[in-house]
């Protein structure tokens, strides 16, 4: 069993080390940012300058060290990721994830750079969905193909609100607990929504993420991560060189607005098949349907095993840094996605401009368009249930 505890010292430990990245002034301060429950008091906590305020509510940014070479920042606004430091072969830190030096930029435009995606991660078709009998109408805010569809969890999804936090110790490990409660009808779905979610920074050098959540009515629930990766560096570059392996033997194909057309196709013989290390550019521009579609690889894959066990769904290697990268994950899919709409417009952290797949993402979820697609693993959510999953990125170098 875990042992949870309300700590500060975590955060103390990056600060002490100097290490607050682009904070101007970090400060050592009481903060009323507790979640709710037992881990809900006031801690003494390291918190870098305040970004700012958002709908009357502080915007604040954590720094987390496991002091084995592991670091990491978040901020409140939409569970973003901002910088993930992890050693190469020759144990020199690097940032591997792609994102901004300020909140503004977040604000203003971003493809989901690091932010937790909810209430339903991925694609719902047309933006429609029947659930008992009753029919919901959610914005439309993607159209690939020229094909509508609402995406990531709509206009305003989990990526875009303020969420309450607490820093933590899991197990002697620094982790901070995220909570965010989404009323019934927010952004058109059905329920009260309370989420909770921790990410942890164990001792084997693992980004942990538990997601919790109960409702008060039956919905749709499909939460996952976005963060970018290159495991070069956030501004090395390309990421065709990474090699990618895909725990799955089947995928699900889609259609012209990339929704899934219910078939899970067998990988072999497709550029889809990753069940051996590939390198992510090998096979990109093949005369491929699906790869037409999707720009690229934008696919959601059938992770092998059994959902609800804790498995291995992928790992990738930098073959010039040696970093190592392993997905573990709960989740019956895992949405690859190849930086395919990256065009330089995004100009990031260090004033670097994320051009055409300069990252790639691997967001562990349930397929996409479930709610319309009876024959998919079911996303719905009932009162007196528990949506509990967990996903882990396992970070190493050889």
């Amino acid at each position: 069993m875990n042992t949870i505890r309300t700590t500060g010292a975590a955060l103390a430990l990056a600060a002490a080390a100097g290490w607050m990245g682009a904070c101007r002034s970090p400060t050592t301060c009481d903060c009323a940012c507790g979640a709710g429950g037992k881990d809900s008091v006031k801690v003494k906590a390291t918190i870098c300058e305040k970004w700012g305020d958002i709908g009357g509510k502080a915007v604040l940014l954590y720094a987390l060290d496991n002091g084995r070479g592991l670091r990491m920042k978040v901020t409140n606004y939409g569970g973003i990721i901002t910088v993930l430091e992890t050693p190469d072969r020759s144990g020199k830190p690097a940032d591997i994830t792609l994102g901004y030096d300020k909140l503004a930029d977040y604000v203003k435009a971003t493809p989901y750079f690091g932010a937790l995606i909810g209430r339903y991660g991925n694609r719902i078709a047309n933006g429609r969905f029947t659930l008992d009998g009753a029919g919901y109408t959610l914005a439309t805010n993607n159209t690939p193909g020229g094909i509508p569809c609402s995406l990531h969890g709509g206009l305003k999804g989990f990526d875009k609100v303020v969420w309450d936090a607490a820093a933590i110790e899991i197990d002697g490990d620094p982790a901070l607990k995220l909570r965010y409660v989404s009323r019934d009808g927010e952004e058109g779905f059905p329920g009260t929504l309370d989420v909770s979610v921790h990410y942890r920074l164990t001792k084997d050098n693992a980004l942990q993420i538990t997601y919790r959540a109960t409702t008060d009515k039956a919905t749709p629930v499909n939460l996952t991560q976005h963060a970018y990766f290159n495991l070069a560096g956030h501004a090395a570059g390309p990421i065709l060189d990474h090699q990618l392996m895909l725990a799955a033997d089947r995928f699900t194909p889609v259609t012209a607005g990339l929704i899934p057309t219910g078939e899970l196709r067998p990988v072999d013989g497709t550029p889809f098949d990753f069940r051996t290390p590939t390198a992510i550019g090998a096979r990109i521009g093949a005369k491929d349907e699906q790869l037409a579609f999707g720009g690229g690889y934008d696919h959601n894959w059938v992770v092998n095993g059994k959902a609800g066990d804790l498995r291995l769904a992928a790992r990738v290697t930098e073959p010039k840094s040696g970093r190592v990268m392993e997905v573990w994950t709960k989740e019956p899919g895992i949405q690859f996605y190849c930086g395919n709409f990256l065009d330089g417009s995004n100009v990031g952290k260090g004033g670097r401009p994320y051009a055409y797949r300069t990252g790639f993402c691997l967001e562990t979820q349930h397929y996409p368009d479930s709610p319309n697609q009876p024959a998919f693993p079911s996303t719905i959510l009932r009162p007196g249930q528990v949506y509990d999953t967990e996903t882990v990125y396992k970070f190493s170098a050889k």
